[in-house]
Order: structure tokens, then C-alpha cells, then sequence
């Protein structure tokens, strides 16, 4: 036990060295201020094509291709590609008159998901001699003017490099509030000093700038999730592409928007078993990004210097117990030094305290025995026997969002509906019939402001009655200017289409009662 505590506490010292290192060096950013202040003056402008990946985000679409077309770089130096990805909230008719975008739309195939859709938009245009680099952003991000012209000084500078995401905390619960704060530190100390000393960062596809000619070394990129984003990462610093981080190149998301998760601690242990063999290579990078994987977070050290304090009180210990205390002093001062130059507030730096708190509290739940009991207190005696997911949109004030609706049938027969938007999810209770589990869904997204845009919420729609609990099916009264139509066709509660209008959420009892009435008379 001895020699085991005497290797972690090794661990500890290498990980306060290294800690200590990015925040001395993180004191000196002027590099980035002066190379923001003279950016106009770059006589090198590179021909990009920004290529934008979009699902059903006609609103954040279009407000993004607005900035886009405001831009200080030069028109003729860049061009814009759109690549609509399953969309079927009516985005490509914003472009059906505008020569400013170039848009690929997927459809008829499923939503092919970004790696696939933008590696079918860059075979397509991989031959465009007049392409320099690639500049890949979210529809869902927002960007300032000079946005162009600070990605074109970094990339003469680098072969890679990802910005900084300013997440927008309004109407964000307190955990997710945290989680942004949290991205916030991780930005401006680790990504930014990494960056400082040499180091390579991992690759962000919401917002990523790439030479072309690096791109060409590979058949497809990937970008699936953060775990493939940081395989992709590791794969760019291998073949000598560091992807680097600068605060210069700005966006902007709205909270709701944005997803707060981390490389799983599985992929990281697969990465470093496939790179190991690797480290003897001279990048240096490469090496250095491998063994960052190894970086403990703060559970981990606590509980380390815990155990090596409680050895060294009642054991002899290889290093005196002063020594260790000290140590993890000098840890917690590295920490303080690290919030300098993090640009955070005092009510930023309260909420960064309580991250920990949150991923113990992650750590218990997604732990399998805890998880598998949740799961079953959860489900309760009456299990799903049946189930329908189904694509759709959610209107917000700021516009649409997609989101998914499961429409669940339990043993019993009683039904249910579960709302799942990123990685939030509300699920109504069991009732006699899927349309009342719909209001009740409906009433709760009203107190939010929300509303769903299917056949149920919209004002033309009527509910037909067809013998069952469910009542499924309904009638569309929008104005069909064809002669063939004599009647309004029939369409099923959770349907859309472009002339969807919002209905009165608060008379739909009061609907649908009428609705049976006028059926039972006509019967």
C-alpha cells in the first residue's frame, strides 16, 4: 500500500507542476489582444468556405447567414454552404432566391447526422482549387463581424484551430448554469494556456477552422459527438495539425441550445491503450495530449491526498506528512492562480465551486447499481409495452428548436408521452388516452411559453372521433385551393407542415368537448 500511495502521490506532484505551469503562462495573453488589434491589417486573406451545418434550425439559419453577409472580410474571399441535414421545418426556401448561399439539401435518406452530411458537402467541393480553408459552424451559433477576418489571421498561424463559445445562461436552471461556467473555465485557462505553451486542444465542430489541405488527408471527419471529436483531435496532432484554441474567434449560443457533455471516462482509457505504443514517437504534442487523458479531476485528488494523509498520520510514510500537506496547499494555490486570468466574476467563480458538488452527484447516479434501481423505481410495476418516436420542433421565443416526442403505450394500456430535447426530458403520466397525455404535455410546455408544432397544436386541426381511447386522427382545415379535394383530408395528432398556425391553448378543453359533441350529433 505503501509504494502505491508513493506512486499517486508522484501523480499529484507531476499534475501541480503541470497545473502550475499553464498558469503562469496563462498571466501572458497579450499575443491574442495584439493580434486582434491588428487583424484588419493582415495582407494575407485566404479564400474560405464557411460551411454551415443545419436540423431543423430555421431560425438560428437564417439570423447566422444575416451576420454572415455583414462580415469585414472581403465578399469575394469567402463563400457560404449550407448543408440541411433531414430539415423539415421549411429552411430551404429561405434560400430559394439568394445566389449568397450555396446549399446542399438532405432528404429523402433519414438525418444523416454532421460527419456524414458535411463529408458529402467537402467531397463535393474538395476539387474547388479556389479553396483555402474551411470555417465549420453550428446553425444554432451567432457570430460577430469581424468573425472572418479573426479566423483568417489564426489560420495563417496554425493549421486547426477552435474558438470560444459564449453561452447565453438566461432561463438555464442552477445545474446547467454551473455546467456553462464550468466550459467558461475550461476556455479561458486550460484551452487558452495549452494553447500558450505549444499544447494542442481538442477540436470543438461547432466552431472550427481547418486548412484544406489538411482536411484532404482524411476520407471522412468525424464529428458524431464529443468522443469522436476527441479521436478526430488526437488523429490531428498525430499527423502533425495541432488543433489550437483562440479567444479571438468568438460565438455565441443560446443556453437551451447548447450541450454541457465531456468525453466518457471509457474512451479516454481506449484512447490512450490504441496510442500507447505511439509515445515513443519524437511529437511531442501527440505525447502530452495521450497522457493528458490521464488528468485527475477534483474527486480524485481530494480523495488521494485524503488517503495519503490518513497513511502518512498512522504510518511511516516515504515522504514526512508536512511534505504532502504542503503540497496540496501549494495544489489549492495553483487552482486560486489559475481564476486570475480566467475572466470570471465573483458570482461565476461561487457557481465554478459547486461543479464539484454536481459531478459527484452525476458520478452516484449514472453508477450501474444506482442506475439500474433508478430505473426500476422509475418504471414502477407498469413497464412500456409499446413505443413511437417521432421528430419535431418546439416553437420558443427564439425561434424553433428540434426536439423528439415518444409516444408510449404501457402493459396496462393506459398511455404516455415523453418530451426529450437535448439531454432534458419530461414524461407525463399513464392516462386512459394518448390525447389527454398530449394536454397534459401541452399545459406544462404553456407554462414555459412553448409549443409544439404538431397537427394537435395547431388552430386548424379538429379531433375526429374513431372508436378509440387514443384519438389519434383528425381533420386539417386549411384553405386546399384544389378542386380534387372535397373534403379536409385526415392527418394524425403528431404531424406538421409549413401552414402550421398555434391554437388556444387554454380553450382546449373546451374544443374538444365541442368537437365530440358535433360528432355525436352528425352521427
Amino acid at each position: 500500500m505503501k509504494y502505491i500511495l508513493f506512486v499517486l502521490y508522484i501523480y499529484l506532484i507531476i499534475y501541480t507542476f503541470y497545473m502550475f505551469i499553464l498558469a503562469c503562462r496563462n498571466l501572458k495573453d497579450k499575443l491574442f489582444a495584439l493580434e486582434k488589434k491588428y487583424s484588419l491589417y493582415d495582407s494575407v486573406k485566404n479564400n474560405l468556405a464557411v460551411i454551415i451545418y443545419a436540423h431543423n434550425s430555421k431560425a438560428g439559419l437564417e439570423e447566422l447567414i444575416s451576420e454572415l453577409k455583414m462580415q469585414d472580410y472581403p465578399l469575394g474571399s469567402f463563400k457560404v454552404y449550407a448543408v440541411l441535414d433531414n430539415c423539415n421545418d421549411g429552411s430551404e426556401k429561405m434560400f430559394e432566391n439568394d445566389r449568397f448561399v450555396h446549399v446542399l439539401n438532405i432528404q429523402d435518406v433519414g438525418t444523416l447526422g454532421k460527419s456524414q452530411a458535411i463529408t458529402m458537402l467537402i467531397n463535393s467541393i474538395k476539387d474547388d482549387p479556389d479553396i483555402d480553408a474551411y470555417v465549420f459552424i453550428d446553425a444554432i451559433r451567432r457570430v460577430d463581424s469581424n468573425f472572418l477576418t479573426l479566423a483568417n489571421v489564426a489560420i495563417n498561424k496554425n493549421d486547426a484551430v477552435t474558438g470560444e463559445v459564449n453561452i447565453s445562461r438566461v432561463n438555464l436552471d442552477i445545474v446547467d448554469k454551473i455546467k456553462a461556467v464550468y466550459k467558461k473555465y475550461i476556455a479561458n485557462f486550460f484551452k487558452q494556456a495549452r494553447t500558450l505553451c505549444g499544447l494542442a486542444t481538442i477540436v470543438d465542430s461547432g466552431l472550427f477552422v481547418v486548412k484544406k489541405e489538411v482536411i484532404d488527408e482524411f476520407e471522412q471527419l468525424n464529428f458524431k459527438d464529443i468522443n469522436s471529436e476527441l479521436e478526430f483531435s488526437l488523429k490531428l496532432t498525430e499527423t502533425g495539425h495541432k488543433c489550437v484554441y483562440n479567444p479571438n474567434i468568438q460565438s455565441y449560443v443560446y443556453g437551451q441550445d447548447c450541450t454541457f457533455k465531456n468525453p466518457r471516462l471509457t474512451k479516454k482509457f481506449a484512447l490512450i491503450k490504441d496510442n500507447y505504443k505511439r509515445l515513443l514517437s519524437p511529437n511531442f504534442p501527440f505525447i502530452e495530449q495521450v497522457c493528458s487523458l490521464l488528468n485527475p479531476n477534483f474527486w480524485l485528488i481530494t480523495l488521494s491526498y485524503l488517503a495519503i494523509i490518513l497513511f502518512a498520520v498512522h504510518h511511516k510514510f516515504i515522504i514526512s506528512l508536512n511534505a504532502v500537506i504542503i503540497s496540496a496547499v501549494v495544489l489549492l494555490g495553483v487552482f486560486i492562480l489559475s481564476l486570475v486570468n480566467a475572466k470570471m466574476t465573483k458570482k461565476e467563480i461561487v457557481m465554478l465551486i459547486f461543479h464539484p458538488l454536481y459531478s459527484i452527484c452525476h458520478i452516484i447516479k449514472n453508477f450501474p447499481p444506482v442506475r439500474y434501481v433508478l430505473k426500476k423505481i422509475w418504471s414502477g410495476s407498469d413497464k412500456d409495452a409499446d413505443k413511437l418516436t417521432i421528430d419535431v420542433a418546439v416553437i420558443t421565443k427564439l425561434g424553433e428548436r428540434p426536439c423528439k416526442l415518444e409516444f408510449i403505450s404501457t402493459e396496462s394500456g393506459l398511455a404516455k408521452i415523453r418530451f426529450i430535447y437535448k439531454n432534458k426530458k419530461y414524461t407525463t403520466d399513464s392516462h386512459l388516452g394518448m390525447i389527454y397525455a398530449l394536454q397534459q404535455l401541452k399545459s406544462k410546455m404553456d407554462d414555459y411559453g412553448l409549443t409544439l408544432k404538431i397537427c394537435s397544436c395547431c388552430a386548424k386541426f379538429r379531433s375526429q372521433v374513431d372508436g378509440s381511447a387514443n384519438m389519434l386522427k383528425g381533420k386539417c382545415h386549411n384553405e386546399y385551393p384544389s378542386p380534387l379535394m372535397s373534403e379536409p383530408p385526415t392527418t394524425l395528432i403528431w404531424n406538421t407542415c409549413n401552414c402550421f398556425e398555434p391554437a388556444q391553448i387554454n380553450s382546449f378543453i373546451e374544443q374538444l368537448a365541442q368537437e365530440v359533441a358535433e360528432n355525436q350529433e352528425q352521427n
